[in-house]
């Protein structure tokens, strides 16, 4: 993952992805994490995952696809701290939520502000 300002890299995080990580989300429970453009709407400072950060998933696209699909599109994805059962970063464990370690979620969590929503540009 790569935090920018304007067009300038300012950090480069390793993250962990959903248990399916290849391809769009498109339904609740497929594992994968949603891709294009979304933003970050909120924080959560009391999160069972340390701290995390809202992605306004799904919008009105992902839930005509997943009505489409006759399917619900779920919802819930953040970008958040890992469990220590997963501080190594190999295993894709997360239900289609960004994960980054701890203390990179400290870092992230403390230059994102939610009063103006941040974009957040989600590419394989």
């Amino acid at each position: 993952m790569y935090l920018l300002h304007h067009d300038q890299i300012m950090k480069v995080y390793n993250v962990g992805l959903g248990f399916n990580p290849e391809g769009d989300k498109k339904v609740e429970g497929d594992g994968k994490t949603p891709e294009g453009l979304y933003f970050i709407d909120r924080r959560n400072p009391n999160s069972r995952f340390h701290l995390s950060l809202g992605i306004d998933y799904p919008n009105a696209a992902d839930r005509a696809e997943a009505r489409y699909l006759g399917k619900s599109p779920g919802g819930d994805i953040f970008i958040h701290g890992r469990p220590a059962a997963y501080q190594n970063g190999i295993w894709d464990w997360t239900w289609g939520c960004i994960a980054v370690t701890d203390r990179e979620m400290e870092d992230i969590y403390s230059m994102i502000r939610t009063d103006n929503p941040t974009p957040i540009l989600i590419m394989p």
